[in-house]
Formats: C-alpha cells, sequence, structure tokens
C-alpha cells in the first residue's frame, strides 16, 4: 500500500495512474493539462486519486510533491484550499446527494464566472467535478465553454462510472484515464497494513469488492455492513424458495425503497452470489467470493439447474441496466423477482 509520506500519493494500487499524473505536477514538469476525466466503477478510487493529484499540483514544496507539511497540503486535507473547488451532485435545495441527485446550470456558471478568476495562492485553480455523468443538460452544455476555453491557470478533473453516460464532447476534451479493478491480494495487503482487519476479514472483504478498495474500506469501516448482508443473504436464499405471493411483494418492499445506492448494492449482493452458485457447479468452488458461506454455495449449486442459473444471471444484468435509466421501476423488479430460480425439489 502506497504510504501518505511526503512525496506519496495516498492511493491504493492504480500505479500507472500515478506514474502519468506525478511528472506532471513536479516543479519543473511539463504540467498538467487543462482537463482529465477518470473513469471507473463506484468506488474505486476515482476521487482519491483525483483529490490526489490536485494536492500534488497545488503543494508549494520545490522537491516532493505532495509533501503533506505545506500549507496546501494541509489546506487540501479539510478541504479548504481557496484554489480547489469540489463540484458534487445535489438536490433541488442544493443538499449534496451523490446517489440521486444532479450536477445543476448554477453549478456551471459558477465554474465559468470563477474559472476567469486568478489562482489565490497556488499556480492552479484545480476544480473536481464528482460524478459527471448526473450532469444534467444545462450543467453539460456550459461546462463545454469551460472546456473548449479554459484558461491556463485551470485543471479540471472530472469522475464518472461510465464514459457512454457523457457528452462525446466532453469526453472528446478530456485526458482519460479509466481505472481496472485491483488484484485481491493488492486491497487485502492495504486492508490489513493497519492493522484495522484481520487476514480471514480482509480476505472475504477483498473478494467481495469486485476491485473496489474504496467499497472495500467502507465495508470495513462500517458498523451495519456486513450484518446487512447477512440479512440479505439469508433473505435471498428464501426468496429462491418461495411462492410467487411472496415473492411480489418483496418486488413491492424494494420498489418503494428510493435509495438507489441500497437498491444496486442488494442487485450486485445477488449477482456475486449467483455467480458463485455457477462457479461451485462448474467445480471451481475455490474462485467463490462468499468464502464464508462455502456450504450454503454448495448446497444451492446442487438445488439449482446451472442453465436456470446462467439464465438468471442474464436477466439480473438486463435489469440492473434498465434500473440506470427511466423505467418502470415495479414492473422491472416484478419481472426480475420472478425469473428467480427454483431448486429442484419445488417442482
Amino acid at each position: 500500500m502506497q504510504g501518505t509520506q511526503a512525496g506519496a500519493w495516498p492511493v491504493v494500487g492504480h500505479q500507472w495512474a500515478v506514474d502519468l499524473l506525478r511528472p506532471l505536477a513536479q516543479s519543473g514538469g511539463s504540467g498538467p493539462r487543462h482537463a482529465y476525466l477518470i473513469l471507473g466503477a463506484p468506488q474505486s478510487g476515482k476521487s482519491t486519486l483525483a483529490r490526489a493529484f490536485g494536492t500534488a499540483l497545488l503543494c508549494t514544496d520545490p522537491e516532493r510533491r505532495p509533501c503533506g507539511r505545506c500549507r496546501s497540503c494541509q489546506l487540501m486535507a479539510k478541504t479548504g484550499h481557496p484554489d480547489f473547488w469540489l463540484i458534487q451532485p445535489t438536490d433541488k435545495d442544493g443538499v449534496v446527494d451523490r446517489a440521486n441527485g444532479l450536477l445543476r446550470g448554477e453549478a456551471a456558471s459558477s465554474i465559468v464566472r470563477d474559472a476567469m478568476l486568478r489562482p489565490v495562492e497556488g499556480k492552479y485553480k484545480y476544480v473536481l467535478i464528482q460524478d459527471a455523468q448526473r450532469a444534467n443538460d444545462t450543467f453539460a452544455n456550459k461546462l463545454l465553454k469551460t472546456l473548449e476555453e479554459a484558461p491556463a491557470h485551470v485543471v479540471l478533473c472530472l469522475t464518472a462510472s461510465d464514459r457512454a453516460e457523457l457528452l462525446p464532447t466532453i469526453v472528446s476534451r478530456c485526458q482519460v484515464l479509466e481505472l481496472r479493478p485491483l488484484p485481491i491480494e493488492l486491497i487485502a495487503e492495504a486492508l490489513e497494513s493497519p492493522g484495522a482487519a484481520s487476514h480471514a476479514q480482509a480476505d472475504l472483504l477483498a473478494r467481495l469488492s469486485n476491485g473496489r478498495f474504496g467499497w472495500a474500506m467502507a465495508q470495513l469501516q462500517s458498523k451495519g455492513g456486513q450484518q446487512q448482508r447477512q440479512e440479505d443473504l439469508h433473505s435471498l436464499w428464501q426468496l429462491a424458495r418461495a411462492s410467487r405471493v411472496e415473492r411480489l411483494a418483496f418486488s413491492q418492499s424494494l420498489s418503494g425503497n428510493r435509495e438507489n445506492e441500497r437498491l444496486f448494492g442488494l442487485l450486485a449482493l445477488w449477482t456475486g452470489w449467483w455467480r458463485d452458485v455457477l462457479l461451485a457447479q462448474a467445480g471451481c468452488l475455490d474462485a467463490c467470493n462468499n468464502i464464508d458461506h462455502q456450504a450454503e454455495i454448495e448446497r444451492d449449486a446442487q438445488s439449482f439447474l446451472p442453465a436456470d442459473v446462467h439464465s438468471f444471471l442474464y436477466t439480473l444484468r438486463r435489469i440492473e441496466g434498465y434500473l440506470h435509466h427511466t423505467v418502470n421501476t415495479t414492473l422491472a423488479l416484478d419481472v426480475l423477482l420472478l425469473q428467480l430460480p427454483r431448486p429442484l425439489t419445488s417442482r
């Protein structure tokens, strides 16, 4: 794990991206481009990398950046640097809401206006725009003006989950860095290094993370995260053996939950479970992620037809994609729950 000592970036993995960005922030370097776009799955390290880059750009140490000691680095650690601007999706009242909020036109107007002003303390003004896929049309179109005519002292960094959800004109004006999933071993080692996780716990979270260190760390720090996972798994096992009426009742309760992050987290858990069942059916039990429930994986591997499991995983992937867009959530979940495999003994 990369530490936070002078000259080091507090980023786990993604060394290729750090190696690309680090020279641009060093004294005497070629300097940064005007805009960057960091892509990757949620909690994969996009914002951590972006903030580390901003800290290095604004650091005043002539030798190693970020130094972690200068006034600029200290202010960045508190998100209080006058030349750093963090833009996040908000609800209609202006409250930050990264799950359901939007990047609105007012924020883009502020970026355009503020970009014309000289930096207060540093060499650059650094603007971090999180979840750029949440931009409404007004924000996106106004942002294009700054991307096309950015002053030399402005560096913009956007993060997003998928380039397909952004205007092609925005993508084309940025240097794109697409983060890849991290190895299980690297995540497990990083979780253990602070002494916060046992070897078994770190291994489990690393396997469940799908290569996202941020997700694994959030689960480790969450008080009820693992308890919620256990409850969700037991609920899934019961649903697979439930009647159609019980399944539709669960669908209704789920569709009434407006917390998208919770809904997609549940669908990800289902995907991981049925993937493990399919792997066990193929004789690859060692490759399973839910290693603390090996007995239940083997049980379901024997209880369900591989063809049914494979078909449901395909349906699950399609429904999850639909739910990211404007669809009838209740109808989509009804279809999904009714397609849930049934054990051979209940046929």
